[in-house]
């Protein structure tokens, strides 16, 4: 019998839209972080995205010794490959997002492809009680407009090209691709390029089966056999995406940043059980999650640890 196809599953740990009062099981201390984090790669995860928090409000936190707290004690017990942040929070500066990355040099990081409107704010409903700084996250995002621009990409390529750091490209709606594909024809990004394509989160495209293929498509044409395509689903869209991607031939992300459920109207007690169901999920399709290693060879990354 063949083998079955590795898959690549990405668990998001805590990102940076979701707030404690959300979830009693969003990590927020380092040591919360930390623990997911090495029970979500036991459960299958070859990638750990990493966002840092503060620990006692709660609040994203770019600090270089914010991630150093988490990073190193991830790398000392894991085999993940660990992707840091560069999009940081919509409310951070370029300079102040890169900057763990820059430090640090990971083997992967994140790298948003453009600018758009962002809204965080429906969630109100579904939190009134929300108060001070995590009420005015939501509720700033009416008028919030997530930074992006060329000069800003071209910063973060520049400040990490020392480290040998590849890149996961986030791309949230089409033009975002074209934008991708400008860099890779001016010669700033080599192959192969992984592409993390976001379905559901307002001010980008949706989640509906049609946005999902036509953002397939279209990566395809623009990056032809270079491209290695995941994707992830915010809130109640994360497994449908998940299932339909992987059917596709894509690779899956999943994990706390970008929902907080495992089900209607039942939250997820961790990101290693959004992991088991992916794997579940990839199990039923004939698939398998790939290894640390398997997703160094795919995505061609350098073997390098995180600096100490």
């Amino acid at each position: 019998m063949a083998d079955r196809q590795p898959v690549i599953i990405t668990c998001a740990l805590t990102g940076a839209i979701h707030t404690p009062s959300m979830s009693p099981y969003l990590p927020v201390t380092s040591d919360a972080i930390v623990a997911q984090a090495v029970e979500a790669a036991a459960a299958g995860a070859a990638i750990l995205h990493l966002h840092a928090r503060d620990g006692s409000t709660g609040r994203p936190d770019q600090g270089v010794e914010a991630f150093r707290r988490i990073v190193e004690p991830i790398a000392a017990q894991t085999d993940a490959v660990l992707n840091l942040t560069t999009g940081g929070s919509p409310y951070m500066t370029v300079e102040e997002r890169v900057k763990p990355a820059q430090m640090l040099a990971p083997q992967l990081a994140s790298l948003n492809m453009g600018s758009m409107n962002i809204g965080l704010f429906p969630m109100l409903k579904r939190h009134p009680q929300m108060a001070g700084w995590e009420r005015e996250h939501l509720e700033n995002s009416r008028e919030l407009i997530f930074r992006n621009t060329f000069k800003d990409i071209a910063y973060v390529l520049d400040a990490c090209s020392a480290n040998g750091t590849r890149f996961e490209f986030e791309c949230y709606d089409t033009s975002h691709l074209y934008t991708l594909a400008y860099f890779v024809d001016i010669g700033a990004i080599e192959p192969p390029f992984f592409v993390q394509t976001v379905f559901g989160l307002l001010g980008g495209i949706g989640a509906h089966p049609d946005d999902i293929a036509h953002m397939r498509r279209t990566a395809l044409r623009l990056f032809g056999d270079d491209l290695v395509w995941s994707a992830l689903g915010a809130g109640a869209h994360q497994m449908r995406v998940a299932a339909t991607v992987a059917a596709s031939g894509g690779h899956v992300r999943v994990g706390l940043e970008d929902s907080l459920w495992a089900g209607p109207g039942q939250l997820a007690i961790s990101n290693a059980e959004q992991v088991e169901a992916a794997k579940f999920m990839l199990d039923g399709l004939g698939l398998r999650p790939a290894t640390p290693a398997e997703a160094q060879r795919i995505l061609s990354l350098t073997p390098i640890r995180v600096t100490a």
